[in-house]
């Protein structure tokens, strides 16, 4: 809502106005009235309404007068609309060289100020806003020289002013990071601009901390913002920098719908330090993955020094060797461990993402030796871009298991297609060289696969088991050549690959229900049978 203040010597005139508008839907909101100039000129110093609609002729003080000293006083986005009874020139003239808006005769006509209301309100909000930013651009402008240490006497009382930190005595810089704000959660990105959820920001940590007017952040990248803070907002915390950044992580986490994760640097006593404050406080960033809770204070890990040592090999083994086998409880611990890892021995974040990245890659070449694509993988492309983005740990734990999980079922299928284009030419070697010596260690030595693996996806693909397939072949070729030739039984045993002739009998009795002499009998026998008939 904007404010507007009535100004007019007549009551019922400011009565009149009162009614005449519905000033809620047209966006507006009567904070005051006054019935000469010289109470107007103080209620505008004190509430500085967005606009005052105000009479010509006044006692005390006229409203040409009040338009003036309204100027000089440097009031510029307070605008104006004169209402009088007398229609002229000089007046509308004189007034439109102070800036008024708009010169309306009375009795006033609702719809004429309802248009000039609404045609001003647009304008009064896109002025408010190229003002703000305007504003926005000069403190930026002293932060990044405060941040450089680029002061100097002269103008470190004037930014002490701008900043509103003229009175403390000490201060700390704190940077705020709003993590998970990608199109790959839930809750996509805001849907800010990004000069507009800086503002927003502002105004939700004032309400945190119990301001007036909303907090100045510098915003440093998209979603990571910094802010001085004194110890006069220090006060309310008992003094401590550990329960105000708890306090404002908790609170603003939970007002944004997003991850946000605290880094406080060390106090300094005055503006023109400003930039070692900074510096720890980007120290403390790189603790990010090294510390739970999302509240890094610099004074509380600067003896705690970050490792930049590579991830255990047997970490980056187990995990592989839970995607190549398709082992989700494997999977899982090992991520488990992995991200354990990060945290016990202090990882900067420069190590966890050589170390995420090596075992992205490791899943990737493993899948593309397999002759399959990696684009095939939903979770893939945040991998290969999480790092341009502000990650929690758990979050980036998460979707790491997640793409570990999808690589794992993907490689399975392209396996089980290789193996079925590989276990066709098994079975046709087993075919043509069943009466050898061959067993699942000698194939798979032969066809480079694992025997126990060979053994399952044979009885997969045919539905028997190796051993009573060859024995099957085996068994009926000694049937054929039972009925077909005069050959001994141990000829026929050694013929079939058997080098125990009582073993062949054993088999052959347990497979046909009868001994080889007694098939061949039967056959023999049924042959003559066959011949007496005819």
């Amino acid at each position: 809502m904007l404010s507007v203040l009535l100004v007019d010597d007549e009551q019922f005139v400011r009565m009149g106005l009162r009614t005449l508008i519905d000033w809620e839907s047209c966006g507006y909101e009567i904070i005051g009235e006054a019935d000469n100039g010289e109470d107007a000129l103080r209620i505008i110093t004190e509430k500085h309404p967005d606009l005052v609609i105000t009479d010509i002729r006044m006692p005390v003080l006229d409203g040409l007068e009040l338009i003036r000293r309204v100027s000089q006083a440097g009031h510029l986005t307070t605008k104006f609309i004169i209402i009088s009874g007398y229609d002229e020139f000089k007046y509308a003239q004189q007034a439109m060289r102070y800036g008024v808006s708009d010169f309306i005769l009375k009795p006033v006509d609702q719809d004429e100020l309802q248009d000039i209301l609404l045609r001003l309100r647009r304008q009064i909000t896109k002025d408010q806003i190229i003002m703000k930013k305007t504003d926005v651009i000069w403190i930026n402008a002293i932060f990044e020289a405060l941040l450089k240490g680029e002061t100097n006497h002269k103008n470190i009382e004037e930014w002490e002013q701008v900043l509103g930190i003229q009175e403390a005595k000490k201060l700390f810089y704190m940077f705020i990071e709003i993590n998970d704000d990608h199109l790959w959660e839930e809750s996509g990105s805001h849907v800010f601009s990004d000069w507009e959820f800086c503002q927003h920001l502002g105004h939700i940590i004032a309400q945190i901390l119990g301001l007036k007017e909303p907090v100045f952040l510098y915003q440093h990248e998209r979603s990571l913002y910094g802010m001085i803070v004194t110890d006069r907002v220090l006060s309310a915390f008992f003094g401590s920098t550990e329960r105000l950044a708890s306090t404002l992580q908790t609170r603003l986490s939970e007002a944004i719908g997003k991850t946000v994760m605290i880094y406080v640097g060390v106090p300094v006593p005055h503006v023109g330090q400003l930039h070692r404050a900074y510096a720890t406080a980007k120290e403390a960033l790189q603790y990010k993955f090294a510390l739970p809770g999302g509240v890094v204070v610099y004074e509380k890990v600067k003896d705690q020094p970050l490792q930049y040592m590579e991830l255990e090999p047997s970490l980056r083994q187990q995990l592989m060797e839970g995607v190549e086998e398709n082992d989700e409880a494997q999977i899982r611990e090992a991520v488990e461990r992995i991200f354990n890892a990060f945290r016990e021995h202090r990882f900067a974040p420069e190590v966890v993402k050589t170390a995420i990245n090596q075992c992205v890659f490791s899943v990737v070449r493993l899948i593309r030796e397999l002759k399959g694509r990696e684009d095939e993988l939903k979770t893939l492309q945040f991998m290969v871009g999480w790092q341009d983005l502000n990650i929690a740990p758990e979050t980036l734990k998460r979707y790491f298991l997640a793409f570990m999980l999808e690589s794992a079922g993907y490689i399975a299928e392209l396996n089980l297609e290789r193996s079925r284009g590989i276990i066709h030419k098994i079975k046709s070697y087993i075919d043509s060289h069943f009466c050898e010596d061959i067993s699942l260690k000698s194939l798979g030595a032969m066809f480079y696969m694992n025997p126990t693996y060979l053994g399952q996806i044979f009885k997969k693909a045919y539905g028997v088991y190796f051993r009573e397939y060859l024995m099957n072949l085996r068994i009926n070729e000694a049937k054929r050549l039972l009925r077909q030739t005069d050959l001994c039984v141990y000829e026929i045993a050694e013929r079939v690959g058997f080098n125990n002739p009582e073993y062949f009998v054993t088999q052959f009795e347990k497979v046909v229900k009868m001994t080889p002499a007694e098939y061949r009998n039967q056959c023999l026998k049924c042959g003559g049978e066959d011949k007496g008939q005819r």
